[in-house]
């Protein structure tokens, strides 16, 4: 009965401590090129900031010019490259996608695509608990880690 006793406490310290600690999903940036130019990228912005190398990034971004007579243009892209070294980038003016780049977080998944003229085809964003930044330790709670 003791030996039954000692295993339930330490199933319990162990799930409380998965509990306390909160579920983490490191994604890695991966880019896929095809042969025609059009590709694929992928991956959250923690694990490529914190990547064991140099080279890992993902990301999007705009930017709104002034036409001088009252008129703007606007336009985007998306960008990346992973630890092969392979790397990915597309441009877009279409304001759905422009849009969508303006909601992304701090600590968000990003996937794109794009064709062969370099043109994005699918922007994408996820911003889940599980992909942010490990929390710093305080006294008396358990540490952390991916």
């Amino acid at each position: 009965m003791k030996q039954f006793i000692r295993i339930g406490v330490a199933f319990a310290a162990l799930f409380s401590f998965s509990v306390l600690a909160g579920y983490t999903q490191p994604a890695p940036v991966d880019v896929q090129l095809n042969g025609d130019g059009s590709g694929f990228a992928g991956g959250d912005m923690v694990s490529a900031r914190y990547a064991d190398n140099e080279t890992e990034f993902i990301g999007c971004g705009s930017r709104v010019f002034s036409d001088g007579a009252g008129g703007t243009f606007e336009w985007g892209f998306c960008q990346g490259e992973d630890v092969e070294g392979d790397r990915a980038f597309c441009t877009t003016t279409d304001p759905a996608m422009l849009e969508s780049m303006s909601s992304t977080s701090d600590y968000a998944f990003v996937t794109f695509r794009w064709n062969a003229s370099g043109e994005c085809e699918y922007i994408g964003f996820s911003t889940q608990s599980f992909y942010l930044p490990d929390q710093p330790e305080f006294p008396g709670s358990p540490g952390r880690g991916r």
